[in-house]
């Protein structure tokens, strides 16, 4: 792109063509402008050969622009796709001066006679331009699309119209968003809306932002999970809810990290982590038939092999396959952690063995794999097993190297769940967390025994599409602030 010098003098020139405009009687930030107006693919799907009769109206930016003279060629491009404008001095003789004013990036409208080109180019033949916003700064060089990444990040307005695959993947995650909606709702399931603002941030380790209530005086968080408000509908009797919104995390940014995320969460009452283990692959595999032309799907230089059955596989047996170690070896563990140069002086056994297992086994999970049977010491929200009280009933789902999806069968004992809650705050000073006395509360009325899911859906949506960052998603995603002069 142009230095910043260019910028400034080719700006000039467009508010000086912008008032040349305006000297001509037309407003060059337009007025209302839908009638008759057909999305550019759509034009081009309609079209008839030879029909001579063909009127079309259509809306978008200029993309690209062909000055010869007393012809000039537009291409119009518009949410849908892109099409081709004829701009002729025969035709639009009252506005020829206006549309010689025209340049790339200005936004206008055009109707006219729909026909072809001698190269077979669909081209409306204008006989009415509108303006209906004019562009003071200047596209990427000849709109091959902006290609410095961070700057697609942060003038995403222009990454949408200059780099027409980047529509396309915003569109794609809009249809699966709607498809994960469609799939729940077709199961009884009732989407419902939890605070964002909580008085004690809960239903997850994580350190969470804090904002200020003036009115009442009281310091509030940005929610880091809306587990503990869905089980209080379970309590409520919504025996099948969920939500996809927003989680707030203050923590690091990465390709696959972003403070502020968008999560699915759901619950079952009646069910367990089987159930929503089948939830989850039944649910996962119809969004790869609709949205992916196959069952494999190309992700940061993998192939994953969508087809069912999935794995699924016990959290310890894959410890032991990738680290070489048994779980109820803990000097083994510590052993393997230190050789791996992770810090566990102060850390409990499950956390080392979880951080071992991080570190060891997660690079191996390519194709849709379930990992199920965790240590019950880092599942404070979770039931353990009948026979062995060590093991929560917990699996994530790993698909591309990546952690997915997160599930539980959900602990609903007020007593044991008081205890979890006081273990799990030893040592958690610094994310500030704290006992929820009203969650507690309303599990003393009693909650119904309970499957509970949670997936990433930017995380999901990267693997769908190819995305290689989380950013590349999201559509305004966290950046570094600019510094002084950049």
């Amino acid at each position: 792109m142009a230095g910043n010098e260019d910028i400034s003098k080719l700006q000039q020139q467009r508010i000086e063509k912008s008032e040349k405009i305006r000297g001509l009687g037309i407003d060059p930030y337009g007025s209302r402008y839908d009638k008759d107006i057909v999305p550019a693919e759509q034009i081009k799907q309609n079209f008839v050969e030879d029909d001579q009769s063909q009127q079309a109206g259509c809306a978008g930016r200029i993309v690209l622009l062909r000055d010869i003279g007393k012809l000039i060629f537009l291409t119009l491009r518009d949410s849908s796709g892109s099409i081709q404008v004829g701009l002729s001095k025969k035709l639009l003789a009252e506005q020829w001066d206006f549309v010689k004013l025209l340049e790339l990036g200005d936004i206008i409208g055009a109707k006219g006679q729909l026909g072809k080109t001698r190269t077979g180019e669909i081209t409306i033949w204008a006989d009415d331009v509108a303006m209906l916003g004019k562009s003071l700064l200047p596209p990427p060089e000849k709109f091959h699309g902006l290609a410095d990444v961070d700057m697609r990040y942060r003038q995403r307005y222009v990454d949408l119209w200059a780099n027409p695959d980047v529509m396309e993947l915003f569109k794609k995650r809009s249809g699966i968003v709607a498809s994960v909606r469609d799939f729940l709702q077709q199961r009884k399931f009732i989407e419902v809306e939890t605070p964002m603002m909580q008085s004690q941030p809960g239903g997850a380790a994580a350190k969470p932002f804090v904002t200020h209530h003036n009115a009442l005086n009281i310091d509030l968080f940005l929610r880091i999970a809306p587990e503990l408000f869905l089980k209080r509908l379970l309590v409520g009797g919504m025996e099948r809810v969920f939500e996809i919104n927003r989680n707030f995390r203050n923590e690091g940014l990465s390709r696959q990290h972003n403070p502020e995320f968008t999560m699915l969460e759901l619950y079952q009452a009646y069910a367990d982590y089987n159930v929503m283990m089948d939830l989850t692959e039944e649910l996962i595999v119809g969004l790869v038939q609709e949205h992916c032309p196959s069952a494999q799907v190309e992700f940061n230089d993998m192939t994953i092999d969508f087809s069912t059955p999935w794995r699924r596989a016990k959290y310890a047996d894959l410890l032991t396959e990738y680290a070489g170690c048994d779980i109820e070896d803990i000097d083994a563990v510590r052993k393997k952690a230190q050789q791996l140069e992770i810090p566990q002086s102060k850390m409990d056994d499950a956390v080392v063995i979880n951080e071992v297992f991080e570190a060891t086994v997660e690079q191996h999970l390519v194709n849709p794999t379930f990992v199920y049977d965790y240590p019950a010491a880092i599942c404070p929200l979770t039931k353990t097993k009948k026979d062995n009280s060590q093991i929560a009933e917990r699996f994530e789902l790993f698909i591309g190297k990546m952690e997915l999806a997160n599930a539980y069968t959900e602990l609903n004992d007020p007593k044991v769940q008081e205890e979890n809650f006081r273990r799990q705050l030893r040592g958690q000073e610094e994310t500030m967390a704290t006992m929820d006395a009203d969650f507690l509360n309303a599990l003393n009325y009693g909650m119904p025994p309970a499957g509970g899911l949670g997936i990433g859906i930017d995380r999901l949506i990267m693997v769908l599409t190819g995305a290689a960052s989380i950013r590349e998603v999201i559509l305004f995603p966290m950046l570094k602030p600019l510094s002084s002069g950049e």
